[in-house]
């Protein structure tokens, strides 16, 4: 996706072993430690990837959804990355919090870029239609874990997230099969839910209880592993599709039927349209709450706190 926040520079900050008030380098008065939700209790959330107001996470910490969806990083850049006092604050606040990264693909603002252009070019794919600077990768490269994917779950882990939520599963239904010769849809498919069982594993060892939920591709569920590899899904438009438009094409009912299977097989979904009208807003909260989902309604921009349903 493309970014359009700002770039900014990191404030030095304390992590105590209570959760302490952060923010222009003053260390603030203790917090009060909200209790945090289980992720199948949650009803609403935060998905905002971008614009963070005053490139910080208060506003965030101040909503009234327990799970907070973030980027890893204020501005897509290492530098800019949040740190452990800033997701220790929003913990305290009783969030939830899941970073976000890509795993099929790279965007072209992201510090990775570079090294893969520069070290492993041959990584790099296609380029994603709806997203000129992003590029899927070979995803199942041992490289691209190397020089991608662990340290991105490291950095996670590091910040004292909640868990990942991992995007571009899709990748293995976009590539060009005629750049991955010797591979079919089937095949990647087995290659992308592998990836996702080596991300729950590898970060489940070094926290039990750390939180896996990839993006859409719910029917990668019947590949073994998938779903004992997963906490919950986040789902994209399977109401409306971006903007305002209800989501009546074929795929979408069978993104619906595989988001309720994973439901009724004890995953929670998290599922994300896009609407403005109020009376679309209201149908998608009343579809979330028939269908036992967690609900956000947004933009595509995903640049803001989004009110939650009533």
């Amino acid at each position: 996706m493309k970014w359009e926040g700002r770039r900014s520079s990191l404030t030095a900050c304390a992590l105590a072993l209570a959760a302490v008030a952060c923010a222009d380098g003053r260390a603030g008065a203790q917090l009060p430690q909200a209790p945090q939700p289980s992720l199948s209790a949650v009803r609403s959330f935060v998905y905002q990837l971008q614009r963070y107001t005053d490139d910080r996470l208060d506003a965030i910490a101040g909503a009234p959804q327990p799970l907070a969806i973030i980027d890893l990083s204020r501005d897509g850049t290492a530098r800019g990355a949040f740190t452990a006092a800033e997701i220790a604050r929003l913990r305290g606040a009783g969030k939830l919090v899941l970073a976000y990264f890509e795993i099929g693909s790279i965007e072209e603002f992201r510090d990775e870029w570079g090294l893969v252009r520069r070290r492993h070019p041959d990584l790099v794919l296609n380029r994603w239609a709806e997203w000129p600077d992003e590029h899927f990768v070979r995803y199942w490269d041992p490289r691209w874990w190397d020089s991608v994917v662990r340290p991105r779950a490291d950095q996670a882990l590091r910040a004292g997230f909640d868990g990942v939520y991992l995007d571009t599963p899709l990748a293995y239904e976009e590539i060009d099969l005629a750049m991955a010769r010797g591979e079919s849809r089937h095949s990647l498919g087995r290659r992308m839910v592998d990836l996702i069982i080596r991300i729950s594993a590898y970060a489940r060892s070094r926290r039990p209880g750390f939180l896996i939920v990839p993006q859409n591709s719910p029917e990668l569920r019947h590949f073994s592993g998938y779903t004992q590899a997963i906490d919950g899904i986040g789902m994209e438009e399977l109401f409306f599709r971006a903007t305002d438009r209800p989501c009546d094409e074929d795929w979408c009912a069978e993104n619906l039927a595989e988001a309720v299977a994973l439901r009724r097989q004890g995953k929670p979904v998290l599922a994300t349209d896009y609407a403005e009208r109020s009376d679309n807003l209201r149908a998608a909260c009343a579809l979330y709450r028939t269908n036992g989902f967690a609900g956000n309604v947004t933009v595509p921009a995903l640049d803001r706190i989004s009110s939650p349903c009533d």
